[in-house]
């Protein structure tokens, strides 16, 4: 499965970036485009592990829940 690369903007759109083979190719490019990034580039720079993009599209979309607080 790959590792892709999206710019999360205002309202949830989704702008896909690019795509890679290792998750160390990716983590490098999405440092290197945070590090990049201005006012003019609004946004958010994830990396999701997906079998698709629109599983990957899916899966950022999601609101996720935090666990419980402390020890269980």
């Amino acid at each position: 499965m790959p590792y892709y690369l999206y710019r999360i903007k205002a309202f949830n759109l989704l702008d896909k970036l690019s795509e890679f083979d290792s998750f160390k190719a990716a983590s490098a490019h999405a440092k290197t485009l945070r590090a990049a990034q201005d006012a003019q580039t609004p946004g958010k720079i994830k990396v999701i592990f997906a079998d698709n993009e629109l599983h990957a599209e899916d899966l950022l979309g999601q609101v996720r829940v935090a666990g419980p607080i402390g020890d269980e």
